[in-house]
């Protein structure tokens, strides 16, 4: 569960309602607090249990650079409305989601997509599926075919729960606890709550089976023309670090891994990640064609 250290919204951060051909999808927006926007836009997308608000700590930074950048909810996920049709939750559908937002907000021009986690085999559909020209493509701690060790013990528990015990059992036996071990602070944990309780059931359920049976698709992205940055934290409890590497030397892509952090980047070291994002999104740009 990736958890948020603050709620409150930096100077140039806007919630929004993005209205797509494929339904409408709550967002964060980013805008230079000072400045113009001059640089091409970017789309970053959450894990499994999270949702926008993870990237707050790295949205105001990203901007300064000349950007309009988006963190957006998926599909049933906390302020996104979502169906009752498991088939509305693969990582295909919710992969055309992801182009219809790009496509939404880059009104014409190449859009940087991000995705954490869970959001980066989601991000992965979208640019292998080849609806939407990108600028570039990150994987922020997110790794080749589904999630391994204690974080996948952890899916499939949701996949056999949530069906016969519903969200609030599962907060009550598994994502409380946690948070309380971890110390979380009372306005925090209130934000927790309220965010995995807003989620569709069947969305979770099913987007959990989909973080641990996603296939190893490394082969087919390796033939998109496409910047690829790796991106994880050096204690990273997802995807194993060498598992990380050897995708990363497989895509001939770009690879940096951040100094303390752990599974959630964007939230532990924000300024590092945020740092790494603009120097490779300012690379991918100036080699553009």
């Amino acid at each position: 569960m990736s958890t948020p250290r603050f709620l409150h919204l930096p100077p140039g951060v806007t919630p929004r309602k993005v209205e797509t051909a494929r339904g409408t999808f709550a967002a964060l927006e980013a805008l230079p607090a000072t400045g113009v926007v001059e640089r091409w836009p970017a789309l970053l997308l959450p894990g499994l249990t999270g949702s926008k608000e993870d990237f707050i700590a790295v949205l105001q930074t990203l901007a300064l650079s000349g950007r309009r950048v988006l963190a957006a909810d998926l599909r049933g996920q906390y302020e996104t409305p979502g169906s009752d049709d498991p088939g509305a939750y693969t990582c295909a559908e919710l992969g055309a989601d992801a182009d219809a937002l790009a496509q939404q907000i880059g009104d014409g021009e190449p859009v940087h997509l991000v995705g954490h986690s869970f959001g980066g085999l989601v991000a992965r559909e979208a640019v292998i599926d080849g609806r939407t020209k990108f600028a570039s493509f990150t994987l922020l701690g997110s790794g080749p075919a589904g999630i391994t060790g204690r974080r996948a013990e952890h899916a499939g528990w949701l996949v056999r729960t949530i069906p016969v015990s519903g969200l609030e059992h599962v907060w009550h036996a598994g994502f409380e606890p946690e948070a309380l071990a971890a110390g979380v602070p009372d306005d925090i944990l209130a934000f927790l709550r309220k965010r995995l309780l807003s989620n569709s059931p069947t969305g979770l359920a099913t987007m959990s089976d989909e973080v641990v049976s996603m296939r190893d698709r490394t082969d087919e992205l390796r033939e998109v023309e496409i910047p690829t940055l790796v991106l994880y934290g050096e204690h990273d409890d997802g995807w194993p670090a060498e598992t990380q590497q050897e995708m990363a030397a497989l895509l001939g892509a770009d690879c940096v891994v951040v100094p303390g952090a752990a599974h959630s980047p964007a939230v532990e070291a924000p300024e590092t990640t945020a740092a790494a994002l603009i120097r490779f999104w300012n690379t991918a740009e100036s080699r553009h064609p």
